[in-house]
């Protein structure tokens, strides 16, 4: 929730999914002038339980108002789906609200460990051909493995990348790096393995099988999306050039301790 004036600054999470979260006054809810004094409600649904408290963290509002309302997780919304007795078979198709209609798939894959790393890499180079896409995702970006550590040329210099999914290897990663073991341009830290798709929110019992399915779910995906870079969406150029102009710090970027 944002200001009480004419904005609205809607956060799924201020870190994974706050910059693409943030969205205009009238999208997400009415205008003020609209609005006959009724409050939007934003309400979360994440694969993550920490999210729960990073809703109420002081550094979560914005303006005294949080940003978040209501965090619940993929289980949680599963459970409410079968106790309704829910059929989406039956349902009929819908298209999304915009913009959360239309994404990148640089946007898609931050969701499994490396994601975030390879929508950087898209970013740094100018071409788009399925072929450059191709190099970058076979570079070492991608895989299960608890730490990936690998290196890509960038404007005459090899740019060292260190892509770490669970805590535990973070930890490993944190003291090689301290002790001057290890040195890296850009290190990727998720704290569950494999990423958000293994979040402490998803549902439970998941074997090999499962874990490889979700992680291919989300490259499946990307591969039938248009935009591959995220910085190309024409919505988050829109929301950057208008509502966004001036403010990405103070509304999109946080700070932990």
């Amino acid at each position: 929730m944002g200001n009480k004036e004419n904005k609205m600054f809607c956060f799924q999470c201020q870190e994974t999914a706050g910059c693409s979260g943030c969205t205009v006054s009238g999208v997400c809810g009415k205008k003020p002038e609209h609005a006959q004094g009724k409050k939007t409600v934003m309400v979360s649904i994440m694969p993550c339980t920490a999210k729960k408290a990073e809703a109420v963290r002081p550094n979560s509002y914005t303006h005294g108002e949080k940003d978040t309302d209501i965090v619940i997780t993929t289980t949680e919304l599963l459970r409410m789906i079968d106790n309704f007795g829910l059929d989406f078979a039956g349902l009929e198709p819908e298209a999304c609200d915009m913009p959360f209609g239309f994404g990148s798939g640089g946007g898609v894959i931050f969701g499994v460990t490396g994601g975030v790393t390879e929508a950087v890499l898209r970013r740094l180079t100018p071409d788009h051909s399925k072929e450059t896409m191709r190099e970058i995702s076979e570079c070492g970006v991608r895989g299960d493995e608890g730490i990936k550590e690998f290196s890509v040329p960038y404007k005459g210099m090899e740019i060292k990348i260190c892509v770490a999914s669970g805590l535990a290897n973070a930890r490993i990663v944190m003291d090689r790096v301290k002790n001057g073991e290890a040195e890296y341009h850009l290190i990727e830290v998720m704290a569950c393995r494999r990423g958000c798709i293994m979040g402490g929110g998803q549902p439970t019992r998941s074997g090999d099988r499962t874990k490889a399915a979700r992680a291919k779910g989300l490259y499946n995906a990307d591969n039938t999306t248009i935009i591959k870079k995220s910085d190309e969406n024409p919505m988050v150029l829109e929301l950057y050039q208008g509502l966004l102009k001036g403010k990405e710090h103070e509304l999109l970027h946080n700070e932990f301790y």
